[in-house]
């Protein structure tokens, strides 16, 4: 391992499963733990496939895709999307969202996104994506990875939280904007 990356794994992630749908209309994904919020306005969020990624240009090629963040008890849906090849999707829930990308089934929390711009990040590309649609699913902890390996923070929700099946994108944004402004 090498010394940034040493160092670099004492930053805690949290993981979502970034799922697209080829042209063919064949569903692909990929784990990521570089998954972030960009910007409110307008609203943006960025994750960091890299160049090896056998997954990625599908993704890429489709225009649109759905970030799903990972709950704490989604450990094995991460490994197994974390793997290259293999059909990823065989036994795993999902229904298409609006954009078509997969949203998974049991997920936090889901972002449908169209890509945005694509820019350079050396050995990994900075895919960026303009949020269409975004709705939290349920409560509960969230997966995250720190130090090659998954750990869990307490599942209670801030005060006042409530998960919605689906939120509109304007009030979402709009709570969003009001929480950031305090």
């Amino acid at each position: 391992m090498s010394d940034m990356q040493s160092v670099l794994s004492s930053f805690c992630t949290g993981v979502a499963v970034i799922t697209a749908r080829e042209a063919g209309g064949r569903p692909v994904g990929m784990a990521v733990q570089s998954f972030s919020s960009v910007s409110l306005d307008p609203p943006l969020v960025c994750f960091c496939p890299a160049r090896t990624s056998t997954t990625w240009p599908g993704i890429q090629a489709a225009g649109a895709f759905a970030v799903n963040i990972l709950a704490a008890d989604q450990r094995d849906l991460c490994r197994r999307f974390a793997v290259t090849g293999g059909d990823k999707f065989a036994g795993v829930a999902w229904r298409a969202g609006g954009n078509g990308a997969p949203l998974l089934d049991g997920v936090l929390a889901s972002v449908a996104c169209d890509l945005e711009a694509v820019l350079d990040g050396g050995d990994h590309a900075i895919a960026l994506g303009r949020v269409t649609a975004l709705a939290a699913h349920r409560e509960g902890a969230p997966l995250l990875y720190f130090r090659r390996s998954y750990g869990r923070l307490p599942a209670a929700a801030p005060p006042g939280f409530r998960p919605a099946a689906s939120a509109s994108m304007s009030s979402s944004i709009a709570a969003a904007r009001s929480r950031s402004e305090a």
